[in-house]
């Protein structure tokens, strides 16, 4: 299984990027998908999870109402659209994959066992 998220780039705050994650290896239909991000000096954070339907999403408090992760009929890629970006989204942010988790488990980093390389979002203020 690979991953390959991309989209990163420089941005001025209040801007826009839209993130994606490619993968390959195997069928996903049946697999949870995931944004994580790690900031200078800081822990890997959930961002937002998508569950392998599309049906249902789950986001971390910081980003709700600004960022929207979706896929279309449970196919890949997955995509992370970032709106409002604050100096405070900056960070590397990674794709992540497992097969289905119980709900409760969906921002939990090590619910997902599949991980891609990361693509840098860097917002200016």
């Amino acid at each position: 299984v690979q991953l390959q998220a991309s989209g990163g780039g420089l941005v001025q705050a209040g801007d826009s990027l839209r993130l994606s994650c490619a993968a390959s290896g195997r069928t996903f239909r049946d697999y949870d998908m995931a944004w994580f991000r790690q900031a200078p000096g800081k822990e890997r954070e959930f961002v937002a999870a998508i569950r392998w339907s599309g049906g249902t999403t789950k986001y971390a408090d910081s980003v709700k109402g600004r960022f929207t992760i979706s896929r279309d009929n449970a196919k890949i890629p997955v995509y992370l659209q970032m709106n409002s970006l604050k100096p405070d989204d900056t960070a590397v942010y990674y794709c992540a994959t497992t097969p289905r988790v119980a709900q409760s488990a969906l921002g939990l980093l090590s619910s997902y066992d599949y991980w891609g390389q990361g693509t840098q979002v860097t917002v200016s203020s």
